[in-house]
């Protein structure tokens, strides 16, 4: 493939192909594998099936059994949980289509949940079927496919409830043409928010209660970050066809460390309290910093991953307000990472960079 991000159904034709073939067990109508089959695609299934989640499989269960029913579902979690990763990937194994996507913004408009006009059309016209636009909701629902809304919560309010008759009566009404869309076997709606970032609009309480929410957690152990961490990184360099560059697995995990302890505020050995940034400091954001190393190494080093190559991204994440997070940066730097006698390379890297 020569896009520089394929879509998941594309990217993964063949492992659902395989799962396709092999799935005999009972699929809910305009679904193109059954719930076990969509299940085996997101853990993998340590053979011809990559994860493509790494989590807890009762949270991947629990979502597709709300997608099964006439339940939307509500991915809810702190950035860099891989909740757009995840709702990719169950609309890409249910459907078959990943690209039915609103992505919720300030500035998203309510035609982005309900549909729009061919203004051109519609004054030549008048309003017609052929002069409407349709919204990605609407076309899953005509076509009995999932719909994604990324950061629902970014949407201002009046957009959000745009969706309350979507999900409740499952029809789009038009009232322009007299007529409405009435939602096809197979479809529903995978919605994502986070309650962290900035520029957040509660959901109303009508809204929510048309949604399953399931909770998708940062990693639980330092253990299983760097797992996540190191796959993504890989398949990341695959995709971007990097140079081969020796990644090490210590480095990976100093990387990890830090993020981890300047999130929950205190070290790993639990002995020291460390204030907090004003950043996420997201398992993503720990992806980015090592990806960004690896072209550093492989471009412009020996083609090995060192300390040096990592330090700028990392106190580019960690230091994301001038003052108040370099004070945090620094402190940490002095009072943790000078103190580690392993560590003595990255600290020497990142005090140059600070």
């Amino acid at each position: 493939m020569t896009v520089l991000r394929p879509h998941a159904e594309d990217q993964y034709a063949e492992e659902l192909a395989v799962l396709a073939k092999d799935d005999d067990r009972p699929r809910p109508p305009g679904w193109k594998l059954s719930p076990w089959a969509v299940t085996t695609y997101i853990l993998g299934d340590g053979d011809r099936i990559t994860p493509k989640y790494v989590g807890a499989r009762r949270i991947v269960e629990v979502a597709v059994a709300t997608l099964a029913t006439d339940r939307a579902l509500l991915l809810l979690g702190v950035p860099g949980t891989a909740k757009t990763w995840l709702s990719e990937h169950l609309a890409a194994a249910i459907s078959g289509d990943s690209t039915l996507l609103v992505q919720g913004t300030a500035g998203t408009a309510e035609e982005a949940i309900r549909y729009g006009w061919n203004y051109a059309r519609l004054l030549a016209e008048g309003p017609s079927l052929e002069a409407l636009t349709p919204s990605p909701v609407m076309r899953a629902m005509a076509e009995g496919r999932v719909a994604r809304v990324e950061e629902l919560t970014r949407m201002p309010s009046d957009v959000q409830d745009a969706l309350i008759t979507v999900l409740s009566e499952k029809t789009l009404p038009i009232p322009e043409l007299n007529r409405e869309v009435q939602a096809e076997r197979g479809f529903n709606v995978i919605a994502t928010a986070n309650d962290r970032d900035r520029g957040v609009n509660e959901l109303s309480s009508a809204l929510r209660r048309r949604f399953n929410t399931v909770v998708l957690p940062v990693p639980a152990t330092a253990d299983e970050e760097v797992d996540i961490v190191a796959r993504r990184v890989a398949q990341l360099g695959r995709s971007l066809e990097l140079p081969e560059t020796t990644t090490g697995p210590a480095e990976i995990r100093r990387v990890v460390t830090v993020f981890r302890e300047l999130r929950t505020g205190v070290t790993e050995d639990g002995r020291t309290k460390l204030k907090s940034p004003s950043g996420t400091l997201s398992t993503a954001e720990a992806i980015s910093v090592l990806t960004s190393g690896i072209a550093l190494a492989a471009h412009f080093g020996d083609g090995v991953l060192r300390a040096s190559d990592v330090a700028a991204g990392i106190v580019g994440a960690v230091v994301q307000e001038p003052v108040s997070d370099r004070v945090v940066w620094r402190e940490y730097l002095e009072t943790v990472v000078r103190e580690r006698t392993d560590w003595h390379d990255f600290y020497r890297a990142c005090r140059e960079v600070s």
